[in-house]
């Protein structure tokens, strides 16, 4: 905010810079003089609640016979970097009327860096705005005018207007300029016959236009036409590109003293200024994600607008030098700086308040020691206020988990009711479930388990449940065929090592019956995010789904997931079976189906499911039957689900990191978007389809940015000389410092749950190992020291009808408790402990691989 033409004041990354010019002779003489530039980083103590100096730095210019003066300052964006850096701009002023222009940006060293100059034969007085670049934009003789780092020419926009009232970046990031003009007379309307009233309304128009397209921008879009007459000042709060279509939402402050909310070109809300000659409005986000409106006016005054349930002035001031908004606490909101005027002491930091309207408040001139008891109340009472929110929290927790479990016990529920209503309908007997598939424990310990009996050797068919696949589908991508089965989730969970299999049709038999054939695992995670709208947005973010392609050993789950489905996938290739014109293959789903025994611990078993048949011609393959087709729809590609999955299964993945130390690396977004010509997928819009003709088209990239300057590019690409073409087109646009390094066994985190994951199942098989070594010898009652002996249940009523019986049974009870405790020296055969070694070992092996792989970062 502009102070004076020696002075400036401006706020970057929560410290305030104080900008002043400064008049030192340079050598003796005074006719060789320098002026200094100097600055003061100046950062909030909350210790001493006082503002204390960091660093400073200095500009020299040569100043003989000139007169130099501070026009503006801002933040902007450096087009080289990407990085946003303070910017002033200074005037010096020659005798013959021409003026000098130096536009400097300031670095974190408090180095200045000269970035162009220009001349002009007038004085920049009208509309002067800095943007990115750093670029100037000014308004003279009602024309606009404009320079850039990159041109370091003056041009001249084709437009004439009366004011600008905001200049920014908008839709596309390009750079907008919202301004007023005297509007043209309607088509429709006779010049003779038209009213004054109309005349009058219709004399100025809102209008914008897009410098680097020199496109204009309709005025309707932003505010009706009829408002343009009174409106002085404008700030977007919100602009994108929805549908093609560009809405935006701005508040506005006019001549009539008013504040008025605008969104997609329709008034919302208005609200009365308690002073007159506003001039400024901005905008601030505060710790209880409220939106302020910090409108300044000439007088020197400063009100703030709060929109909750309409647009209220919460807060004014008076005989305000600056005020400035930022994060100045450190707290992760923003908050106002307000400097006030103070006759008495020259230093603009001198008398200040640091406000959000809520928690914070800070006053220069307060004594805080008498507060220190006071504070430690509100600490102590803001640590039992934790305390308690934890236990309200721990309590919701609670409730939810038994709410899902309720609502698990409901879906198995009906899932029962319907197989019991299918039987019924196909007229089959219907098998309830056992104890040991409901987990359930028997409350009597001397009932044994039933004898194996021929009832329990079911079909593999009555083991399975009948709907256990929601589709069977096949896709055609080049030379190979991918068929792909979508598992129910209640399916899924009770399996591990799934895959599948292709087996030719009997009526082949002139070929092989076992098609050769790789397979995936792909998982949609379907997640759902909330994000905090403030009172500015228009509407919450759209729901996303996530795809997550890892191998069949990764269990990472990345979001919330609500009725995931699992999609098994087989990759052969095409052209053997095309040989014999038309063919028919079955499915077959391989697996260990998990099983719980009554001791709690987890038994597998090999199974194998008919999914179903396959049919495949030539004539069906020729005519793009089951081609994949991925479309441009509205910025999105269009392709299904299945399309999706078959273009993920035949590509390999690659995964790097990109580093840049002094660039951002903003050109990777552009590149994909431009140069690669990539869409996003409508069903999940992190990975992106590259629509670019040639080698790289079908190419699906996801590009993750962890921040500014670092982030994660994932390609799917056929094969290696795809991934060259695309990374050297990249490397052309990436700024020369950027590091890109090849991920080869996928990103840290993951192996790292890998990691942690193997140890667990490696534990599990140790102890599962022992309790089943320890199950086998109960069951088969053969003990270390006394081999042979066996332990009998003998009914308790009969020996309890005598005196001599209950001898006897206590006879008994002394022996089977001193059984059981030589049941402790236990022996194992060969093949048992064979069985045991093999797999404690594979679990060894698996942990120690992904070790090894952590070990290579």
């Amino acid at each position: 905010m502009l102070l004076g033409d020696q002075e400036q004041i401006l706020t970057y990354n929560g410290e305030v810079l104080l900008f002043q010019l400064s008049n030192t002779k340079h050598v003796e003489g005074a006719a060789d003089k320098t002026t200094n530039l100097c600055v003061r980083r100046m950062a909030f103590n909350r210790d001493t609640k006082l503002f204390v100096q960091k660093s400073s730095g200095a500009f020299s210019m040569r100043a003989s016979h000139l007169k130099i003066e501070i026009i503006c300052c801002s933040c902007t964006t450096d087009s080289r970097t990407g990085i946003i850096l303070p910017c002033i701009l200074i005037k010096k002023k020659k005798r013959n009327n021409v003026s000098k222009y130096l536009l400097l940006l300031l670095h974190s060293s408090n180095q200045f860096e000269q970035s162009f100059h220009f001349k002009l034969d007038y004085e920049l007085k009208e509309d002067i705005k800095l943007f990115t670049g750093p670029s100037v934009l000014w308004r003279h003789a009602n024309k606009l005018f404009y320079i850039s780092s990159d041109t370091c020419t003056v041009r001249s926009a084709p437009v004439q207007l009366s004011s600008v009232v905001w200049t920014g970046e908008m839709g596309d990031k390009s750079t907008v300029v919202l301004g007023i003009r005297t509007a043209c007379l309607p088509d429709n309307e006779d010049q003779d016959e038209f009213s004054t009233s109309n005349r009058a309304i219709w004399g100025s128009e809102f209008f914008g236009y897009a410098i680097e397209t020199q496109k204009m921008l309709t005025g309707t879009c932003f505010m009706p036409h009829a408002y343009s007459r009174v409106v002085s000042s404008v700030y977007v709060c919100k602009n994108e590109i929805l549908k093609k279509q560009l809405r935006i939402s701005l508040v506005a402050i006019t001549h009539k003293n008013q504040l008025i909310w605008f969104q997609d070109g329709l008034p919302k809300g208005v609200c009365e200024l308690p002073y007159e000659k506003p001039c400024s409005v901005k905008t601030a986000v505060t710790s209880s994600n409220d939106v302020l409106f910090i409108v300044s006016f000439a007088s020197g005054n400063v009100c703030v607008v709060q929109r909750r349930d309409s647009l209220q002035v919460a807060s004014k001031w008076q005989k305000v030098k600056s005020v400035l908004v930022d994060d100045f606490i450190g707290s992760g909101s923003e908050q106002l700086l307000l400097f006030f005027n103070d006759d008495s002491n020259t230093d603009v930091l001198s008398t200040f308040k640091i406000t959000d309207l809520g928690a914070v408040d800070y006053a220069s001139g307060t004594n805080y020691k008498h507060d220190v008891p006071a504070a430690e109340g509100l600490q102590e009472n803001g640590l039992l206020t934790v305390q308690a929110l934890e236990t309200r929290l721990q309590a919701g927790y609670t409730c939810v988990r038994e709410l899902q479990q309720h609502l698990n016990l409901k879906k198995k529920v009906i899932f029962e009711s319907c197989r019991a209503l299918i039987d019924l309908v196909e007229e089959r007997t219907h098998i309830l479930p056992t104890a040991e598939e409901e987990g359930l424990v028997s409350l009597w310990s001397d009932i044994e388990n039933p004898p194996h009996s021929l009832s329990k050797e079911t079909s593999l068919a009555s083991k399975v449940p009948e709907h256990f696949t929601e589709k069977l589908w096949q896709r055609v991508v080049g030379d190979s065929l991918i068929v792909g089965v979508k598992l129910t989730e209640s399916f899924y969970l009770s399996l591990s090592d799934v895959s599948l299999s292709l087996l030719v049709d009997q009526n082949f038999s002139s070929i092989s019956p076992i098609i050769k054939c790789r397979n995936k695992i792909i998982k949609l995670n379907k997640a759902f995010s909330a994000l905090a709208v403030s009172s500015c947005q228009i509407e919450p973010p759209p729901k996303k789904m996530k795809l997550d392609l890892h191998g069949k050993y990764d269990m990472k789950k990345e979001f919330p997931q609500l009725n995931e489905a699992k999609s098994v996938i087989a990759v052969t290739s095409l052209s053997p079976l095309l040989a014999f014109h038309r063919v028919c293959c079955i499915v077959l789903l391989h697996a260990k189906k998990q099983k719980c025994r009554t001791d709690s611990l987890q038994e597998s078993k090999k199974i194998t499911v008919l999914c179903g048949k396959i049919s495949l011609s030539l004539e069906d393959v020729s005519n793009g039957k089951y081609s994949v087709k991925m479309l441009k729809d509205n910025n999105y590609c269009t392709g299904s689900l299945e399309d999706i999955f078959a273009v993920l299964a035949v590509s390999v993945r690659f995964s790097f990191q990109i580093v840049s130390s002094d660039y951002a690396l903003a050109p990777v977004n552009s590149w994909l978007l431009g140069e690669m010509e990539c869409t996003p997928f409508k069903e999940c819009h992190d990975n992106m389809f590259c629509h670019k003709a040639g080698i790289v088209y079908g190419t699906v990239f996801k590009w993750t940015l962890k921040n500014p300057f670092e982030g994660f590019l994932m390609l799917f690409c056929r094969n290696l000389t795809v991934l060259f073409q695309c990374l050297y087109s990249l490397i052309r646009v990436l700024p020369p410092s950027c590091d890109l390094k090849l991920l080869k066994c996928g990103s840290k985190g993951i192996l790292t749950e890998q990691l942690a994951l193997a140890l667990e199942k490696e534990m599990l098989t140790s102890r599962n190992s022992f309790f089943s070594k320890e199950s086998k010898a109960e069951n088969s009652l053969i003990w270390g020291n006394e081999p042979g002996k066996t332990i009998t249940d003998v009914p308790v009523a009969s020996l309890l009808d005598s005196e001599e019986g209950v001898q006897q049974f206590r006879k008994k009870l002394q022996n089977e408790g001193k059984e059981s405790m030589l049941s402790m020296n236990q022996t194992m055969n060969g093949d048992l402990y064979q069985e045991i070694s093999l797999k404690i070992a594979a679990a060894q092996r698996s942990s120690d691989m992904i070790a090894w792989r952590l070990s290579k970062f």
